[in-house]
């Protein structure tokens, strides 16, 4: 199967299912205001931990973009870290996630939701 990927100026890139999922996630919770809030912490086997969640607050030094009509916020120390990475999602038979695909990671644990750069 073909992904495909949704890029917009911002820091972070979308691939076509990652897009649906999170459209998907924004309409069963009722957000309309703010969106997808893309992140690293401290953590992790690897050292640094991705979050991801839905946030209606905007912070002063937040970089928000649009892709296709979800916005996108990245704080400024994260943007760092994930200059240039595509927010995939995978869907199996049981249960689906999204993938992080990120050309600054120098190594990735086994789990896929950590690593360093």
């Amino acid at each position: 199967m073909e992904t495909k990927t949704t890029e917009s100026n911002s820091t972070v890139a979308m691939t076509d299912e990652a897009l649906k999922e999170v459209k998907r996630l924004l309409d069963l919770q009722g957000i309309t205001e703010g969106g997808l809030r893309l992140g690293v912490k401290g953590g992790g086997c690897s050292g640094l931990s991705y979050t991801v969640n839905f946030d209606d607050k905007i912070g002063e030094f937040d970089t928000v973009t649009e892709v296709d009509g979800v916005k996108v916020i990245v704080d400024a120390k994260s943007a760092i870290y994930l200059q240039g990475m595509t927010l995939d999602y995978q869907k199996d038979m049981v249960s689906g996630a999204f993938k992080f695909i990120n050309p600054n990671a120098t190594k990735t644990c086994g789990c896929g939701e950590s690593f360093s750069a």
